[in-house]
């Protein structure tokens, strides 16, 4: 076995789920952005990332992608139901979310959620290199910094959460708070969203642990945790360029024809997921076509709710809710070839993303919570005309930084109703002053420069990034 002075311990492998007749993988686009960022840096050096290929069963042997190693992490029918749809997103994901639904705690899913971390630290430390860089990510993964750090006291561990995370009054609900304080503690340097975040990961560790911590060090026994806050971003110059191509354009062109030409394009994309805010923009939406205010043959709504972990049932109660409301609203405003709202549950690839971000007057993002949401990023990334309004949750992680959105408390109805009203009728001039300010902040705050922030911070010597800046 190979080892390598740089692993990249996530839940998934960043390749397709099929792979080609000759073989080949590809990179596959993550959710969170985690493999756009790593791409150019993983591949000026021998690396790994440790990850689940998907489906259960005996951990298929993967073949190197762009010179990265792949290293499969097994997971059984019980682990994939107890420890992925159990534990992490039935109990976990609900909780760091405000508790937008309530969290479920059963036994045997905190036996699984051990059980697999165990797998993927001993399968870290395997690949790891003498005093390797190993970055963990996510909430899937708390327990795996404490756990490598037992296995291998001489590596450099970093964790990374994209998901938000709690107050202390929320967090100290988990039976097992103490346990996953424990094992984020195991890392050098723990990475949040927001600064927000570490405040109250900081406070929790001081009660619950009885550790001194302020928000950026922690004291554990002779070692010392840094924590901070590292906002996650996306390949910014990759998204315009693409949005600048002529057959993107031209797509753009024909989508805006297929609608009818309609006066405003409103477009909101999510996965199905009860932290997005998709039923009460329904609803705000519902009351403006209701009021008049908006009206079917002028504006169309375009929501992209993209099916999301259809095996745990409150994910499925939510995506028959979100039929039902876009069926009762297309049934009352819509007419013979003019609904009220175009409902799309598929994926589509990066171009058609794009074609779609042109056409988009307005671009709704109004999650309830969330730790980031890199839509909202892309949408701006991808107005290269500096036209276009979005409509941003005060919630969401990019608020802080894409302050020049039309912020909104998408709990607030009649808030939601008005800023939405209020991102229809701006002036262009005001529309364009807002877009060119944040766009110009991701420029300065890509993916690339997420990633080097992090593993600088992490990496103190500078060896590693040494080795990648001679190869760039």
């Amino acid at each position: 076995m190979r080892q390598s002075p740089l692993v990249v311990v996530a839940n998934r492998l960043p390749i397709d789920d099929s792979v080609a007749p000759d073989g080949a993988c590809e990179w596959r686009r993550s959710p969170g952005g985690l493999v756009s960022a790593l791409h150019p840096l993983l591949r000026h050096t021998p690396a790994t990332w440790v990850g689940w290929a998907g489906g259960t069963g005996p951990a298929p042997h993967l073949p190197e992608v762009d010179g990265v190693r792949m290293h499969t992490v097994p997971l059984t029918a019980e682990d994939l139901r107890d420890h992925y749809e159990g534990f992490a997103n039935a109990t976990l994901w609900p909780l760091y979310h405000d508790a937008v639904e309530q969290p479920e705690y059963h036994r045997r899913w905190w036996d699984a959620y051990q059980r697999v971390n165990q797998r993927f630290a001993e399968a870290a430390a395997e690949v790891a290199e003498p005093g390797a860089l190993v970055w963990v990510q996510d909430y899937h993964l708390q327990l795996v910094p404490g756990l490598l750090r037992a296995l291998r006291p001489d590596l450099r561990i970093g964790f990374f959460l994209h998901a938000p995370f709690p107050p202390p009054e929320l967090f100290m609900q988990l039976p097992r708070r103490v346990e996953l304080l424990r094992g984020m503690l195991g890392a050098d340097l723990i990475g949040f969203q927001r600064p927000q975040a570490a405040h109250n990961f900081a406070q929790l560790v001081t009660k619950v642990l009885g550790l001194p911590a302020t928000d950026r060090r922690i004291g554990v026994g002779g070692r010392v945790v840094r924590i901070g806050a590292f906002p996650v971003s996306i390949d910014t110059a990759e998204m315009a360029a693409l949005a600048a191509r002529p057959e993107v354009a031209d797509r753009a062109r024909r989508l805006r024809r297929d609608l009818g030409n309609p006066e405003h394009v409103i477009l909101s994309v999510d996965r199905m997921d009860y932290t997005k805010g998709i039923e009460q923009r329904l609803k705000a939406y519902s009351e403006l076509l209701a009021s008049g205010d908006v009206k079917v043959r002028d504006t169309v709504l375009i929501q992209v709710a993209v099916p999301s972990r259809e095996r745990v049932g409150q994910y499925q109660i939510l995506r028959e809710r979100v039929e039902r409301e876009v069926g009762r609203i297309n049934g009352e405003f819509g007419r013979v070839g003019e609904p009220a709202i175009h409902y799309l549950t598929q994926t589509f690839d990066r171009a058609e993303l794009a074609a779609l971000y042109r056409i988009a007057d307005v671009m709704a993002v109004t999650p309830l919570r969330d730790g980031m949401n890199l839509v909202a990023k892309e949408y701006v990334a991808a107005r290269v005309d500096d036209t276009g309004a979005l409509l941003l949750s005060e919630f969401a992680g990019a608020a802080t930084e894409l302050s020049q959105a039309f912020l909104v408390n998408p709990h607030d109805l009649e808030g939601l109703k008005q800023e939405l009203l209020a991102a229809l009728r701006a002036a262009p001039a005001d529309v364009a002053a807002r877009m060119r300010a944040m766009r110009k902040h991701l420029h300065r705050n890509d993916i690339h420069a997420w990633a080097r922030s992090y593993l600088s911070a992490l990496d103190e010597s500078g060896s590693l990034l040494t080795r990648l800046a001679a190869t760039d």
